[in-house]
């Protein structure tokens, strides 16, 4: 069976029609431009070329060389619940197409004037039909090619009233130009055109390659660093762009989600993200992540909100932990390790710019047209015609990772993934620290080190912190505690309102390992503390938590007793602390045994690297 056979338009029966959630009115150019370039795509088209004028609020033109509309079912695409795409409720519960619910012609014929143009293989012509506030003016058959062309003009001539809530034509353009950039990462194999006001601003090859999209869209200073995972578990496929912990915006903007090709907001996504950069990144800093997870359509509710961005899981917790689990392992691996660079000051300040999130206001500008003449080959018209559904169109991607999806009786079923690839998962390793050659130390905080391609500077108070951080973690979680007797206890005086909290707190803090007693009214005594920690530093712990913690519920969430941790350790190793070539050594060792060796517990980076032709190019050698 072709899955992109043109299936004939039914009108949804009344008791299916009533299960789908209630369609919002068009309220903006973007409503159009989605709700048209998402049929376009469940037509199956390899080519779609979107236009605008004016913010879409005067014209709009969405072409493609999908399968087109059969002519007998015309008319009837533009009658509310009218799809090709499901048949019966049943069918919502596994949805494989972007579009299902058979409103969108009709709320935008209703509100605006439409023509359409469409031809499918099986017909020798073509038929056009002009539709304006939901009325039909004419229908005559015409020469075009395979698709579907739809020309939408003059949004809410028939209703002003609705007009004084659009934005500004730069505002209104710049959301579809968002909504086209993110579908060509969403489907690399079709060539997306946009064109505003008669310029292109982009053109992408359509050569399937998702990585490409994003330098030719988002531009190389997002894309250069960006790491690359390719993820698979019984359930769920995943592959996704993600920057090392050293590059961060202000907003989560560059935070973008698909699921079986539809862009959504998700807080599960997002919570995902964010478990996975836990202690990377700074406080009010967000990574980018362009993430496409697959899952099978049985598994996922879409029938949620109008606007279909808003999904469901049917398992919220195996998702967010297989996406975290994936990016964790992405970022244990070498090229998360942040690198320096010497630019100019314009790129430098271009950067900075990005930085700090302010790249967002000139969108537009960097949607520049470089690549409008690489692609001059004549597109076919197209679009909105109903089939099948959009699962199949992921099988290119699914192949570069070993999966493949079946059509079996108009269901979707995904077959047993074979056992896990292995030789894949071995290539993502931790990078090696141990293979370094230690070369000295500089101002008493940088550890300086080599291997055949980079210099590394390693902070040695942060690389300390990490180690300490996560023995102290390991210490508090073990039910054994290994001590050290100290010859001269410690005696450590205190107000009396920590004395008070005494016996929360002294339970507490033995679970770190330490012996401790009450001494006095007002002090406790220390008698042994952790095997792995010095004198001073259990003493400079010690004070630490006498003097934070509090019977407040502390005890019960660990969560706060990890931020106590996390704040404790910088009674760790300090700045221009003089480490003798031994302790060195150790310290780098320590740090290459730790769960995160690439940052402290409160995202620093505990180590940058320069590469040889970066230091070539200070040098004028390059």
């Amino acid at each position: 069976m072709d899955i992109f056979a043109v299936r004939k338009i039914i009108e949804l029966p009344r008791n299916v029609a009533d299960k789908i959630a209630a369609g919002e009115v068009v309220d903006r150019p973007l409503s159009i431009v989605k709700e048209l370039v998402e049929n376009a795509i469940d037509a199956g088209s390899t080519s779609i070329v979107a236009e605008i004028r004016n913010g879409g609020k005067t014209y709009i033109r969405i072409t493609d060389n999908g399968s087109g509309i059969r002519k007998e079912d015309v008319e009837l695409a533009f009658k509310r619940h009218a799809t090709s795409k499901i048949r019966s409720a049943e069918e919502l519960d596994h949805i494989q197409s972007l579009g299902f619910r058979g409103e969108a012609l009709t709320s935008i014929a209703a509100v605006s004037r439409v023509e359409l143009i469409t031809k499918t293989a099986e017909e020798k012509i073509g038929v056009l039909i002009k539709v304006e506030g939901g009325e039909v003016l004419e229908k005559e058959e015409t020469g075009c090619p395979e698709g579907t062309t739809i020309i939408v003009e003059d949004l809410f001539y028939n209703t002003p009233a609705r007009l004084k809530f659009m934005k500004s034509d730069a505002a209104e353009s710049t959301l579809i130009i968002d909504f086209i950039s993110k579908m060509t990462l969403a489907y690399p194999h079709i060539k997306m055109r946009l064109v505003n006001n008669g310029n292109i601003l982009f053109s992408t090859s359509g050569k399937g390659d998702i990585y490409s999209n994003i330098l030719t869209i988002y531009s190389r200073d997002t894309g250069d660093k960006l790491i690359h995972i390719k993820e698979k578990s019984e359930k769920m496929i995943m592959e996704a762009f993600i920057s090392p912990p050293n590059i961060t915006k202000t907003n989560r903007k560059s935070q973008i989600f698909f699921v079986n090709g539809r862009h959504i907001s998700s807080k599960v996504m997002e919570n995902a993200v964010t478990d996975a950069y836990v202690e990377k990144v700074f406080e009010g800093r967000y990574p980018i992540a362009f993430i496409f997870l697959l899952i099978a359509p049985e598994k996922l509710d879409v029938n949620i909100h109008p606007n279909k961005k808003e999904v469901r899981f049917d398992e919220e917790i195996p998702v967010k932990d297989f996406i975290s689990t994936a990016i964790r392992k992405g970022l244990n691996t070498g090229e998360a390790i942040p690198e320096m660079r010497f630019d100019s000051g314009e790129t430098a300040n271009r950067k900075e710019k990005q930085q700090t999130g302010e790249e967002q206001v000139d969108i537009i500008k960097l949607l520049y047209d470089k690549r409008r003449q690489e692609e001059n080959e004549p597109v076919k018209a197209g679009s909105s015609s109903f089939n099948e559904g959009t699962l199949p169109l992921f099988e290119e991607r699914l192949n570069e990772i070993g999966e493949v999806y079946k059509l079996d009786n108009q269901k979707y079923h995904k077959p047993e993934l074979a056992e896990e690839d292995t030789g894949r998962n071995e290539a993502i390793k931790g990078f090696d620290m141990t293979n370094l050659t230690v070369t000295g130390s500089i101002f008493g905080t940088y550890i300086t080190a080599v291997d055949e391609k980079y210099l590394y500077l390693i902070d040695q108070h942060a690389a300390h912190e990490r180690i300490f951080y996560e023995q102290l973690l390991l210490q508090y979680q073990k039910e054994e505690k290994p001590q050290q007797i100290i010859l001269t206890p410690i005696i450590s005086n205190v107000t009396y309102t920590i004395k008070n909290a005494a016996s929360a707190m002294l339970v507490f803090i033995r679970n770190f390992g330490f012996e401790i007693e009450e001494f006095g009214p007002k002090a406790f005594i220390i008698k042994a503390i952790p095997a792995f920690m010095s004198l001073n530093e259990a003493t400079d712990f010690i004070e630490y938590l006498l003097d934070n913690i509090s019977e407040e519920g502390v005890l019960e969430n660990r969560k706060k007793i990890a931020a106590i941790i996390t704040s404790a350790c910088k009674s760790s190793v300090k700045a221009h602390d003089i480490l003798e070539k031994q302790e060195i050594k150790r310290l780098i060792s320590d740090l290459s045994l730790t769960k995160n060796p690439y940052s402290c517990p409160h995202g620093r980076p505990t180590f940058i690297r320069l590469s040889q032709y970066e230091i070539e190019k200070m040098f004028k050698r390059v």
